[in-house]
Order: structure tokens, then C-alpha cells, then sequence
């Protein structure tokens, strides 16, 4: 599944660039103000509360609330920034940034399969406040220019790794946020054992964050406990009976 995203994802790339060149993508492109980073200092633990409608596995997971209204019940029950899916399969699109960032002042993560750093200014352009590299999909000569582009605009880059190797190849970088995802890629099942494994191989200097399978307040005092500084959280919220409760929970 993975493989036929990123196949789509060349193609809707090369699309984006033929409509709108690098070049005039650039032309009065404002620069941010790290304000991820920022944000997530501020607290010893942060929720990043995901506007996911969608599961390329699962299907449909949100139809009560829109993105911008996910949004704003995010922002007013505690979470210290957003992730926005700009992704077709997660039904996504990029103009949801825009929306977002209309009716909330949280900082706003682009998550997207990014594998050109046109993705980096296109999200920047769209106002996006930080982007989701996977290192997965990306060299580490990929990983570590990506990292200096976002930076050169002002946006924070959270580096997501799901194994020792790739947590080496972020801790080449620079990037002061990782997340360890707790997705096994292969069958799409959730574990935050994975968290709790990896995190001694991560620089405990960086902002280590936990993506994926968590539900609720035993998840997050288990995470707390090996150090981890806070979630990125979707279909736990989305999925929850009552989404403004569960993300205060969260949130801690």
C-alpha cells in the first residue's frame, strides 16, 4: 500500500509543479516563526491532535465534524498544536491548512507523504507552521537537506522513524522533534511497545514523540514514564465518544 501512495505521490507532485513552478511558489513566500517548536517548549507535555476523517486501511473513521471544527474542538480542550492530512487518501487536501489556520491560532503540522522539497514550500506557502518527514521514504542525505529546507523557512520538520536505523539516520540531522511511530508498516497494527523499545536509542536532548495506537490516560503515563514528551494523536481522537473529554485526557 505504501509503494502505490508513493507512486501516486510522484505523479501529484510533478501535476503540482507543471501548474505552479518552484520558482513563483517562492515568490513572496513569508517565512515562519518556528512555532511548533516554540509551542511545544512551553510545557513539559504536548498533544498533537490530528483533523483525520480518513484511513486508507480502515476507511472512514470521522463523519460528524468537519477539519476546521476538529480543529477547533482540538484547540479549545488543550492540544499545543495540530496535524492536518493534506493527503487524497486520508481526505486530505492542501487547502485544509489554509481552513484550519483560519479558525484556530494553534501551530499546524502538514502531514503528507513529503518526497520533494517542492511539498516543503508548497506547505509553507499553504501556511503550514512544521512538516512530517518520514525517514522511511527519504535517504539520509534526503532527510538531513529536508531538515535545512524547512528550517531556511522558518518551520519545524518532525522526522518520524519506526526502527534503530532510521532513528540514526534522524539523529544525523538536526531535527529537534522525532516521533516513533507505532505502526508495524506491514499488517498496520498498533503498539506503543514500539515507543517504549525505541526511545533508548534516541537522544533524549531532542523532543521525542509517540505516533500512533494511543487511546488513552494509561497509554500516556506508560509514555511519560520512558521519557517520551508528548503524542500525535488521530484516530484515538476521532474514534472517542465524546472527542472534546478524550482530548482533554490526552492532553494531559
Amino acid at each position: 500500500m505504501l509503494d502505490a501512495i508513493m507512486a501516486k505521490k510522484k505523479n501529484e507532485v510533478e501535476n503540482d509543479r507543471a501548474r505552479m513552478p518552484l520558482y513563483e511558489l517562492k515568490k513572496d513566500l513569508q517565512v515562519g516563526s518556528f512555532a511548533m517548536s516554540r509551542q511545544m517548549r512551553k510545557a513539559p507535555w504536548s498533544l498533537i491532535a490530528e483533523c483525520k476523517l480518513q484511513s486508507p486501511v480502515k476507511g472512514r473513521l470521522c463523519t460528524k465534524y468537519t477539519v476546521p471544527e476538529l480543529a477547533k474542538i482540538y484547540q479549545t480542550n488543550g492540544a499545543a498544536a495540530l496535524s492536518v492530512h493534506t493527503d487524497p487518501h486520508f481526505l486530505g487536501q492542501l487547502e485544509d491548512i489554509a481552513k484550519v489556520k483560519a479558525v484556530v491560532d494553534l501551530p499546524v503540522l502538514r502531514k503528507d507523504f513529503i518526497l520533494d522539497e517542492y511539498q516543503i514550500y508548497q506547505a509553507r506557502k499553504a501556511g503550514a507552521d512544521a512538516v512530517l518527514l518520514i525517514a522511511r521514504i527519504l535517504s539520509p542525505a534526503q532527510l538531513k537537506e529536508y531538515v535545512y529546507t524547512t528550517w531556511g523557512l522558518g518551520m519545524d520538520c518532525l522526522i518520524e522513524v519506526h526502527s534503530e536505523a532510521e532513528i540514526k539516520a534522524a539523529l544525523d540531522t538536526p531535527a529537534e522533534l522525532i516521533g516513533i511511530n507505532n505502526r508495524n508498516l506491514q499488517n498496520f497494527t498498533t503498539d506503543i511497545q514500539n515507543t517504549i523499545n525505541l526511545i533508548e536509542f534516541c537522544d533524549k536532548k531532542r523532543t521525542i514523540i509517540s505516533e500512533s495506537g494511543i487511546y488513552g490516560a494509561k497509554d500516556i503515563e506508560r509514555l511519560k514514564k520512558v521519557g517520551v514528551r508528548g503524542v500525535l494523536v488521530g484516530e484515538g481522537l476521532v474514534k472517542a465518544e465524546d472527542i472534546c473529554v478524550k482530548t482533554r485526557e490526552l492532553a494531559g
